[in-house]
């Protein structure tokens, strides 16, 4: 399927965001930074006088962190202008999410079509409930409800602790941070986006070939293409009846993409025909 649009699209904000929001301390819900660095008095993270110094607010002891790789110029894969084509109406008022990102299909007859009005919602929409499973592991918080958000509206105490745990953030006292903090609710996605969570495969091993669907997930029809990746997202609620309009819509969001980055979306975009791998992780509001 080469590199596909949701790839990229799940990159560029969080590059934009790492660049602008405020990472720690009260600024960012109390989140801690990673690698045991300081928390400044204006919620940055880093070593030295200006994070550890006057007015920090947490790990002040400071660290040597890890160095990471160095970031590079990624305009030649998707310059400024080809991401706000692909995010049209992003910073739009129309958008609860406006700067943050997150994602709605527009009104039949929205400027630009329904699918140019993505990354609008911030979280689940109506009156969502609790979604605590019971579990010994990721016990539910009191008062805590841990309905869909984030750029893909993860939900269940169980996933908001997995994605805390691998990024260093405790997400079972703190859900609202996947709806409040742009670094770390882009963070999640990525988190869900990369790990697989058998019988599950992971977005990402699908979305590139990476996948070798076994002998039961063929009789099941799930194979590779988009499709797959609604089933691993919302298969519970949205695969195996037919025609869905869910699915419709996440197929319009797919196809403009690629018409954009001048790629072709594949095969198997559906999954109607595909058994779901499980019970559904995510809601039906995205």
């Amino acid at each position: 399927m080469g590199f596909p649009a949701f790839t990229i699209l799940s990159l560029f904000p969080i590059l934009l965001t790492l660049a602008s929001a405020e990472q720690c301390g009260t600024q960012a819900g109390g989140a801690l930074c990673p690698g045991g660095l300081c928390c400044s008095k204006f919620g940055w993270c880093g070593n030295g006088g200006d994070y550890c110094g006057t007015g920090c607010q947490s790990q002040c002891g400071g660290s040597t962190p890890t160095p990471g790789p160095s970031g590079g110029d990624i305009s030649s894969l998707v310059s400024r202008d080809l991401f706000n084509r692909m995010l049209l109406h992003r910073n739009d008022g129309a958008c609860p999410a406006k700067k943050l990102c997150l994602t709605r299909r527009g009104w039949a007859s929205a400027p630009d079509g329904p699918y140019s009005w993505g990354y609008c919602y911030l979280k689940e929409q109506g009156n969502p409930g609790a979604y605590c499973s019971p579990s010994a592991q990721w016990p539910c918080a009191p008062g805590r409800k841990y309905y869909g958000r984030g750029p893909i509206q993860i939900s269940y105490n169980y996933n908001y602790g997995q994605a805390g745990r691998a990024i260093g953030v405790d997400l079972l006292n703190n859900p609202d941070l996947v709806a409040t903090n742009p670094v770390i609710s882009f963070k999640t996605a990525l988190w869900f986006w990369m790990t697989p969570q058998s019988p599950k495969p992971s977005c990402h091993d699908v979305i590139t070939g990476r996948w070798n669907p076994s002998a039961a997930d063929r009789s099941a029809g799930r194979v590779p293409g988009f499709g797959a990746i609604t089933n691993i997202i919302n298969g519970g609620l949205e695969c195996g009846h037919g025609s869905d309009s869910r699915v419709q819509d996440r197929i319009g969001f797919f196809r403009r993409y690629c018409q954009i980055l001048g790629i072709s979306p594949g095969d198997n975009l559906d999954c109607g025909n595909q058994r779901s791998f499980g019970n559904g992780l995510l809601v039906d509001t995205m």
